[in-house]
């Protein structure tokens, strides 16, 4: 004969509700996928807004007019430490002038664990390492990753001075090749989109 157990005074149903609450937010947002527009080549950048390695609040939108390189990635990620040697090559090139580079890391905050269980690894000195001089900014909501419906890293876009998305990359490549140079020197070049004496 199985005797019931005493009851320790705690109670299941938080728990339930709990996972009731993620399914139904999960359904709704499964329901209403198509209803969020894509973020491909030919739309227009999201803004978004992430902090520098002091702590200071950057957003896209401050680099309205300008040609910008917005690349997703995380200190754990092997393809991401692979390309940005290129990056920097890319920024040494042609940086400055109108050309500007975002990397964004979805790190969780330092030492701590994110929802994959990636420990958030200290950005200045993965920076450090790979003698990177190109802004790079903190994301650890992974805000910036719903914003621009990525679901893997490196994700990179590159944005006209009209905040559009002329290129989409998933993946790590090498940002110098001559065909990225010559695109975006090509959006360089393109007018800019900002009236006259708003460029201040």
């Amino acid at each position: 004969m199985i005797e019931p157990r005493p009851s320790t005074g705690y109670s299941n149903r938080p728990y339930a509700y709990a996972l009731l609450g993620v399914v139904l937010l999960i359904s709704v947002a499964w329901m209403n996928q198509d209803r969020i527009p894509p973020v491909t080549v030919g739309t227009f950048a999201p803004d978004f807004e992430a902090k520098d390695l002091d702590g200071r609040l950057v957003r896209l939108s401050d680099h309205t007019g300008e040609v910008v390189l917005v690349n997703i990635w995380a200190t754990w990620c092997p393809p991401c430490r692979t390309e940005m040697p290129s990056m920097e090559r890319l920024y040494r090139k042609i940086g400055g002038d109108g050309f500007q580079i975002m990397a964004v890391s979805i790190d969780a905050e330092l030492g701590q664990f994110d929802l994959f269980g990636y420990r958030g690894g200290d950005l200045r000195a993965f920076a450090d390492s790979l003698g990177l001089t190109f802004p790079i900014l903190h994301d650890p909501s992974g805000n910036i990753q719903r914003l621009y419906r990525t679901g893997s890293v490196p994700e990179t876009f590159l944005i006209g001075r009209d905040g559009i998305i002329y290129k989409k990359v998933a993946g790590g490549t090498e940002w110098d090749a001559p065909e990225y140079m010559e695109q975006i020197r090509r959006l360089l070049a393109a007018p800019d989109p900002r009236p006259l004496g708003s460029e201040g």
